[in-house]
């Protein structure tokens, strides 16, 4: 399955990079399962750079592949991240 996903600034370029080979999503509205992958699309929300008024995707995006998942709460998960 593929999960189409925003990702902040700050947070998108090192996964981008692996050196962030994992990221915590919250799992109430989807089920993340080992083998799915990941579309990240860069997002800018408001007033995150230079005081932007409007939020809005970069147009970078990445695939990442689930390669395991540890559950840290009812809600939410630590997904852990391969490249595609």
């Amino acid at each position: 399955m593929l999960h189409e996903l925003k990702s902040m600034p700050h947070s998108f370029v090192h996964i981008v990079s692996m050196r962030k080979p994992f990221d915590v999503r919250k799992e109430d509205d989807r089920i993340f399962c080992v083998g799915d992958e990941l579309l990240l699309r860069e997002f800018v929300p408001k007033g995150d750079f230079e005081a932007d008024e409007e939020e809005y995707y970069t147009g970078a995006i990445c695939h990442r592949v689930i390669t395991y998942i540890l559950k840290i709460s009812e809600e939410h998960v630590v997904l852990g991240l391969a490249r595609k």
